[in-house]
């Protein structure tokens, strides 16, 4: 047989490739890479943006956190902001956190903390925490961070104030680790960095699903307008993602990116901590409401079927010596690599991010798996500890 030739099967077959090819082209073109979009219109001056800044209220809840509020609480104390009040709530720490809220409340007079009762059974305590913080809060807006996370920027604030338009009650923002050596760091990067070119991305045109609770804000109108977390109360999770999930629509909600808008999060010292932390989103994540999931287990889906279906006619090809069929298969998977390495590398550029090459070879594909073994590991684990205690 020529070597240039396909036989029917193999035209099926690469048809088939093709599809799943298209339908990963479709997902960075139109979902990953709206980021970079919204970067290049906001640098051509196509968004509009609020004409004042709007006074706000910052909401932390901190438990056992004084050494990251020693550290990180300054940045956002110290946020070139015309008005400003930073609510802290001492969620029973037995640590030093009482005493450093203290000592900064003396050195920041718009610093205030507050508490929450020992007595408190039966509620997630984070959640109840955020609630008293809401409830002091002065002002109509509400930016919420947390103890572990600090503003790259002083002008972090104005950044999402800047979104705070007639008709929006939401505006989402974007973190990441801190970059530290190794292997394990790469992969948290990684991993939050694609999760948020994905509900950033969709909330961008406009299918919102989610939230950070590290860097979003919204209005104490819209808390109060359903109740605040009463539908979620059963869930020890839920304060950030499915609250949005829940008030979020296409007309409500905004997306800040910009380079000022960036939180940082400082690593967790143990791999099983952001282990549990996954296995917690996953807990929340099946009980999103839309077709969002769907869509994203659609990429993850015809991602392993297209990285395989090239490693099978490839390996085809040079067993039959069947070559045209290889080359076809390897240049659509090199198509897809470019696509996917620009959109990447300039949102990671945007974003000040770590550059991904050779090493999103191999995150692309394991990152689904990582998704499937934390799913797998929440299924097998009591749906008690994920309720509210």
């Amino acid at each position: 047989m020529n070597f240039l030739t396909l036989t029917p099967l193999e035209c099926s077959l690469l048809i088939g490739l093709g599809a799943f090819f298209l339908i990963q082209l479709l997902y960075y073109v139109i979902l990953y890479n709206r980021l970079h979009r919204q970067s290049v219109a906001e640098k051509k001056g196509r968004i509009k943006y609020a004409d004042t800044y709007a006074p706000l209220s910052i909401i932390i809840s901190a438990k056992d956190a004084a050494g990251w509020l020693r550290t990180n609480l300054p940045a956002v104390l110290k946020q070139d902001y015309p008005c400003y009040e930073v609510i802290v709530v001492n969620d029973g720490s037995v640590d030093d956190t009482e005493e450093v809220l203290k000592l900064l409340e003396n050195e920041y007079p718009h610093l205030y903390h507050t508490f929450t009762p020992e007595a408190t059974r039966h509620v997630s305590r984070k959640k109840l925490s955020l609630t008293l913080g809401i409830r002091a809060a002065k002002y109509d807006w509400l930016v919420f961070t947390e103890p572990n996370c600090y503003p790259v920027s002083n002008d972090w604030l104005k950044s999402l104030a800047r979104n705070f338009t007639p008709g929006t009650d939401i505006v989402l923002g974007y973190s990441n680790y801190t970059k530290e050596k190794g292997w394990f760091n790469r992969k948290i990067m990684f991993d939050l960095l694609f999760q948020s070119m994905r509900f950033l991305g969709c909330a961008l045109l406009k299918r919102p699903y989610m939230g950070m609770g590290s860097n979003m804000a919204y209005r104490k109108e819209l808390y109060f307008r359903d109740r605040g977390y009463s539908s979620h109360l059963y869930l020890q999770r839920g304060e950030d993602d499915l609250f949005i999930n829940q008030m979020a629509t296409s007309t409500n909600t905004r997306v800040e990116c910009s380079a000022a808008s960036v939180v940082r999060i400082l690593p967790p010292k143990y791999k099983k901590t952001w282990v549990e932390d996954k296995i917690g989103h996953v807990a929340t994540g099946h009980l999103y409401k839309g077709l969002q999931r769907l869509m994203m287990g659609l990429e993850s889906g015809s991602r392993y079927v297209f990285l395989l279906g090239c490693f099978a006619l490839c390996l085809h090809a040079v067993y039959y010596q069947h070559w045209l069929v290889g080359i076809i298969a390897l240049l659509l998977w090199a198509v897809r690599y470019v696509c996917q390495l620009l959109t990447f590398r300039s949102i990671s550029i945007e974003l000040g991010e770590r550059r991904y090459a050779a090493s999103l070879l191999l995150f692309d594909f394991l990152q689904p798996l990582w998704d499937i073994r934390y799913k797998l590991l929440w299924l097998f684990r009591r749906k008690s500890e994920f309720m509210r205690r």
